[in-house]
């Protein structure tokens, strides 16, 4: 079981900055035991810019990442979910797909990068800040002992985890 490679599918509805974030950061400290995707009920068709530059200033490989309609991941010869994640108050409300597998599944709501009013260097640090959140929680999500938890185990962390506030830095 410890070789096991968990699929996980973060879900936004334009799949342009929080669930493209999750993806880059899961995939990177995920240590070969994740593959991570994202996806978004209405893709806008591109990555937000302020999101692909943090990426990129951060050393991601941005080129393989495009904004994708979540029926990729819904579908025959979709890969099979273990996790699927709502990163957006929108999307947790819509009518999911239903996915292959039944994976376990969160809502992980965190503020939209994309609709924060400001100069570029307050859209670039409030971006940052969600970045940081982001990848506290999947830092916490990736150390939990998946394979000795059964499925209502997993979920109620998966919970908690949603529920645990940020400290202020």
């Amino acid at each position: 079981m410890t070789d096991r490679v968990f699929n996980v599918l973060f879900l936004c509805t334009h799949n342009s900055a929080r669930s493209m974030m999750a993806e880059s950061i899961l995939s990177r400290i995920g240590g070969g035991r994740f593959r991570a995707f994202s996806a978004g009920s209405q893709p806008s068709g591109r990555i937000n810019p302020v999101v692909k530059a943090l990426l990129e200033r951060l050393g991601y490989d941005v080129a393989g990442l495009r904004s994708k309609t979540w029926d990729e991941f819904a579908g025959p010869g979709a890969p099979e979910m273990d996790f699927v994640f709502t990163v957006c108050d929108n999307a947790a409300g819509e009518v999911c797909p239903v996915w292959p597998g039944h994976p376990v599944s969160a809502h992980w709501g965190f503020a939209d990068p994309s609709s924060f009013e400001g100069s570029d260097a307050e859209k670039a640090a409030f971006t940052a800040g969600i970045y940081g959140q982001i990848e506290r929680r999947l830092q916490a999500f990736t150390s939990l002992p998946l394979a000795s938890l059964d499925r209502m185990a997993i979920k109620r962390h998966l919970d908690d985890l949603a529920t645990h506030r940020e400290s202020a830095a």
